[in-house]
């Protein structure tokens, strides 16, 4: 008998976990509705010329891609079958692949809707992606995204809302976050230095791994790609993060001799306006070796990083957010000159960094859920109808299905972190009352329901 499993890098969610997750999401959507935001979901599957070419090289590697129905073998080329060529195969037996992000299907939405929809356009949408990656901590093949963005809309007050927007959901879940920025601008200045766009795209995808291999690291292979004539400029943006201050980092860049171009200027100039529209940028900090390595990225770009007090020394996870300004990303499927910029929460990664902090037992602690225990089979009809009567009115109540011992019964509610119990016997039912007991203090009294709902209420409150 086949033993069950998962496929490496997906995870079932209990209903506990669950219950956790949607907090997550309600926090979020409760922000996201109040900037004015309204929700968006696309399909799992996208064709997959609607995907390649969007995330780059290493990207198009990481895409899910789903086999032809029937037999797809059938009109497949014999020779590329016979030598085993998979790239060349690819096409002739998979046109459909899992989406790898929100981001390429809403640019996909907005072109087929541009005649329905009102711009500037701002939407949320929370659903999975899929990443053929390597598991490992933090790092899933399934995982949920969180995106909010904005289409058509050129000021850098999308980008300033967007911030904020990172600011008021995570202060909302007490969880305390850096949030770093840049501009491709600024990295779009090593033009002049590296010569080629092959220079530069390698260039970024060295940098991009800075968090991980340090200055070392970098400068090493720079060196080994023949890309050492960019290393004293690294070097300074390098150097660039001990300096504190916003606005200090930004004028030791724009003292620098060779790195001046439109381009930089232009990123600076709007890093300084972004920064002006913030009403705090106390945990906002500027850092110019950020690259983001996704390559429709044009303007700022951003990255959460979880710096709460209350995680244990060791924990390491890397971004929980991210995202930044693509100009060029919908003119691929024929919509020219349309800008958007959005930023996307790591919902599994914001829910690990959470529960290795300790905060859902302070969000969530024992619930408000109340039970109903039926004491013989003679309660069990007055017990649903209390139960109807507590749902009537908007509260959550959960009949006990059956009559076994009461301790059975409350071990049940224990086990499920419910807050109370509403004990019927004989007694309860012939006088029209109900026991409630606190499960969290052990007090019982008795009432009518209203005074139950009161007692409830009022404990719920403090």
């Amino acid at each position: 008998m086949e033993k069950p499993s998962l496929p490496s890098g997906t995870r079932d969610f209990s209903p506990s976990v669950m219950q956790r997750r949607k907090y997550i999401l309600s926090v979020m959507e409760r922000v996201f509705v109040s900037h004015g935001f309204g929700a968006l979901e696309t399909p799992s599957l996208e064709n997959l010329r609607t995907l390649q070419g969007k995330y780059g090289n290493e990207g198009d590697q990481l895409l899910f891609k789903v086999l032809n129905s029937g037999d797809f073998l059938s009109k497949t080329d014999a020779v590329l079958l016979s030598s085993k060529d998979s790239k060349g195969l690819t096409p002739q037996i998979s046109d459909r692949g899992l989406r790898y992000d929100l981001t390429v299907p809403l640019a996909r939405f907005v072109v087929m809707n541009r005649n329905e929809i009102v711009f500037p356009f701002k939407r949320y949408q929370m659903q999975p992606v899929w990443r053929a990656d390597r598991p490992q901590k933090g790092r899933y093949r399934e995982f949920w995204q969180c995106d909010i963005d904005v289409v058509g809309a050129n000021s850098v007050v999308s980008e300033a809302e967007l911030v904020e927007m990172y600011q008021e959901v995570f202060a909302d879940l007490d969880l305390g976050v850096k949030i770093r920025i840049n501009h491709r601008g600024v990295l779009d200045a090593f033009m002049g230095v590296l010569g080629t766009r092959e220079n530069w795209n390698a260039f970024m995808i060295i940098i991009d791994k800075a968090d991980k291999i340090g200055f070392e690291g970098v400068a090493k292979e720079l060196e080994e790609k023949g890309l050492s004539m960019a290393l004293n400029a690294w070097k300074w943006l390098w150097d660039s993060k001990s300096v504190s201050g916003n606005s200090r980092k930004i004028d030791l860049i724009k003292g620098t001799e060779f790195l001046q171009c439109d381009a930089l200027l232009k990123g600076l100039n709007e890093l300084e306006s972004i920064f002006g529209l913030l009403a705090d940028a106390g945990n906002v900090e500027l850092d110019f070796t950020l690259a983001r390595g996704l390559s429709y990225y044009t303007g700022a770009v951003f990255e959460v990083e979880a710096i709460d007090g209350r995680l244990p020394s060791d924990f390491r996870l890397g971004s929980i957010g991210g995202g930044g300004r693509y100009d060029n990303l919908t003119g691929v499927f024929g919509l020219k000159d349309v800008s958007g910029v959005g930023v996307s929460f790591g919902l599994d990664r914001v829910y690990d960094t959470m529960e290795a902090a300790g905060l859902f037992d302070a969000v969530m602690g024992v619930g408000g859920d109340t039970l109903i225990c039926a004491m013989d089979d003679a309660c069990l009809a007055f017990g649903a109808d209390v139960a109807r009567a507590r749902r009537a009115r908007g509260l959550t109540a959960e009949l006990y299905p059956g009559t076994p011992k009461l301790k059975k019964q409350l071990d049940y509610a224990n086990d499920k972190k419910m807050g109370f119990a509403i004990i019927i016997g004989n007694e309860e039912m012939q006088a029209n009352q109900l026991a409630l007991k606190n499960l969290i203090t052990g007090e019982q009294v008795k009432g009518s329901m209203d005074e139950i709902a009161a007692i409830v209420a009022n404990a719920q409150s403090k």
